[in-house]
């Protein structure tokens, strides 16, 4: 499944990352609070009070956003 290690490799290298899933929702990953299961595919994240599982098939796309980067 090659969208699941772009953006665990992708978490890896910037230390954030954002998706956006097949039901239009947009979350943002941060290297300290997600975990990927390689076997099941799954991105999990600790919300503090909250643990959500996402897997990797429902990502639409991924992107970094970069601090002062303006597309023109």
């Amino acid at each position: 499944m090659a969208n699941y290690e772009n953006i665990k490799n992708c978490l890896d290298q910037n230390g954030e990352v954002m998706v956006r899933l097949d039901n239009n929702e947009r979350i943002e990953l941060h290297k300290h609070n997600v975990r990927f299961d390689d076997k099941s595919k799954e991105i999990i994240i600790d919300a503090g009070t909250e643990t959500f599982w996402i897997g990797a098939d429902k990502v639409s796309y991924y992107w970094i956003h970069k601090e002062g980067f303006s597309k023109e």
